[in-house]
């Protein structure tokens, strides 16, 4: 299973990481196009997931659901190669300096755009499923340190992806840097073929959560059968008052929170509303006080959640940073031959994360544990403020770079000339990804920890396509972003700040933008943690509830 995911990693990202110069350079897209398309693509990928996960946890169960999604994946990959392999599938060569480069017909768009399509449709089906299919293979809630095992799983499974993932901004970048674009996207289509044929034959030794019901169906079963009672009035805990629940289950009546949500389990006449064996009559009539209290954490985790969407678009600015790495010196020694690649240099981000993952879990949990009494060391909401605070500062420090280059380019007299070399060291991008790896690191890993706690292992992979979901709408807000900058800042026959011309945009502007953006959506973390309450490390749910008959109770 570990294998099939870090092999997938180091195909897919290995297609993201340098995908801008391939928009810009052979098909000859602008800046600002090129980076909202990666916008776009990103975030369809990141809203599939949602389908994928109520795919698996209410029909296909997550094994057939991420190999349905592996099988998609690979012939996605195959399209992207062909776009390279094919010439008429691209506009023909030109030099980028030059104002008559052919723009791609509607053709070549559609191939294009379909193969990014597929590949998001698989990503659908593997993102959501892959964590908490791994996690079904180490959840034991009889254990006492299932929590700890647990935390372990999650920072090791997210230190597996980042060394995939620096596998895939090094290697591979190299390669597509090196022997063009039909060698570089062949190598990912093959390792994304053999992560296919590794998920199946692994097959045999996994565990699997079967699908238990279909979570949409119950979600709006719970909706209409809540308005269809909005007359009743809610009994007191201490009266004659019915509600149905399923036998043995921990939910013996509704919680406070969203009161209005527990008319849908009101038991309004026991003769009509029930079978003879204490089953609901009509599902669409009666719900039990576990599919009430399902809803209510989806509900309930909503604004957390919302939280997540700005530092997305942090965590998604690829595109730019290539590009301006590409405008510097990227030997790594001075008067070598070798040149990192532009892409590359969101490596660094990726080994912070995963070097600091090792050390919080092995190192400072435990002490930290010591302190605050709690086995995780900090709780999931800290990781998650942490991570916002630290997002803040990645873009603060991105702008600052920015202004430097710029300005020693205008010293430098290449204002005209876009292309050419600056006198500085891309080196300077690092501390900018090192802190986008701190964010990451502290954050993301905290929301997936955060939601999957929160939901029934039913529910694994809903919480765990929250996460996919906020990327999502993070890229929306990403391309909405630009193309905002991007109108607003050339009206009046002014340079864009997003120019093809770096030299003459404000890119360090727009990264000013982010960061007031991100300053603003950590205050506004801090209200909703603080409105979410201290309840997080509770987690009463009642599993595998399905075979179970239900009855009523009378409070």
């Amino acid at each position: 299973m570990q294998a099939n995911e870090a092999l997938d990693k180091v195909a897919s990202v290995g297609l993201h990481a340098n995908m801008i110069l391939y928009l810009k350079n052979e098909y000859h897209l602008s800046n600002a196009t090129g980076a909202s398309i990666l916008f776009w693509w990103n975030a369809i990928s990141n809203f599939t997931p949602i389908f994928g996960a109520f795919l698996s946890d209410s029909y296909l169960g997550r094994y057939y659901v991420i190999a349905l999604g592996t099988f998609i994946s690979l012939i996605g990959m195959v399209a992207l190669w062909l776009t390279a392999i094919l010439k008429e599938a691209r506009p023909h060569p030109c030099k980028l300096e030059s104002e008559n480069c052919q723009k791609p017909d509607i053709g070549q768009l559609v191939f294009l755009f379909s193969s990014f399509a597929l590949m998001a449709i698989g990503a659908g089906g593997i993102r959501p499923c892959s964590l908490a299919f791994g996690a079904d293979q180490f959840d034991n809630p009889e254990n006492p340190n299932n929590g700890r095992i647990l935390q372990s799983f999650f920072n090791w499974y997210y230190a597996s992806v980042g060394i995939s993932i620096l596998i895939s901004v090094t290697v591979i970048v190299y390669i597509q840097t090196q022997f063009g674009w039909v060698v570089g996207f062949g190598v990912p289509t093959g390792l994304m073929f053999l992560a296919t044929i590794m998920f199946l034959l692994g097959s045999a030794l996994f565990i699997r959560i079967k699908a238990n019901k279909s979570l949409l169906t119950s979600f709006a079963q719970v909706v209409v059968v809540a308005w269809q009672n909005k007359h009743l009035s809610l009994p007191p805990v201490d009266s004659n008052g019915w509600y149905y629940h399923e036998k043995d289950s921990r939910f013996t009546f509704p919680t406070h929170k969203l009161r209005f949500l527990n008319k849908a389990c009101i038991v309004r006449n026991p003769e009509e509303d029930l079978n003879p064996n204490g089953t609901a009559s009509n599902p669409w009539n009666l719900c039990t006080i576990q599919q009430v209290e399902e809803f209510k954490a989806l509900i309930k985790v909503i604004p957390m959640w919302s939280t997540g969407i700005m530092i997305a678009v942090t965590l998604s600015q690829h595109a730019f940073p290539v590009l301006q790495a590409n405008t510097m010196d990227r030997h790594l020694v001075k008067g070598s031959n070798f040149k990192i690649p532009a892409g590359s240099y969101g490596a660094f981000g990726i080994l912070t994360l995963t070097i600091w993952i090792a050390i919080y879990d092995r190192i400072l949990v435990p002490w930290i544990s010591k302190f605050t009494e709690k086995p995780r060391g900090l709780t999931f909401k800290q990781r998650m403020g942490i991570g916002l605070l630290l997002s803040c500062a990645s873009q603060g420090a991105a702008a600052l770079v920015e202004r430097e280059r710029r300005a020693r380019a205008l010293n430098e007299g290449l204002a005209n000339h876009p292309l050419s070399q600056v006198d500085m060291s891309a080196m300077w991008l690092v501390p900018q990804h090192c802190l986008t790896g701190l964010a990451e690191a502290f954050n993301a890993i905290g929301q997936i920890e955060f939601y999957y706690s929160q939901f029934p292992k039913s529910m694994a992979s809903i919480g765990v396509a929250l996460f996919s979901l906020g990327l999502g709408f993070g890229n929306l807000v990403g391309s909405l972003i630009v193309e905002i900058v991007d109108h607003v800042s050339s009206k009046g026959g002014k340079v864009s700040w997003v120019s093809n011309n770096l030299n003459l945009g404000h890119y360090d502007y727009y990264y000013w933008v982010l960061c007031l953006l991100s300053v603003g959506n950590l205050f506004y973390f801090i209200v909703c943690a603080w409105a979410y309450g201290s309840d997080e490390d509770t987690r009463i749910w009642e599993e595998d509830q399905a075979a179970k008959k239900g009855e009523i109770v009378m409070l």
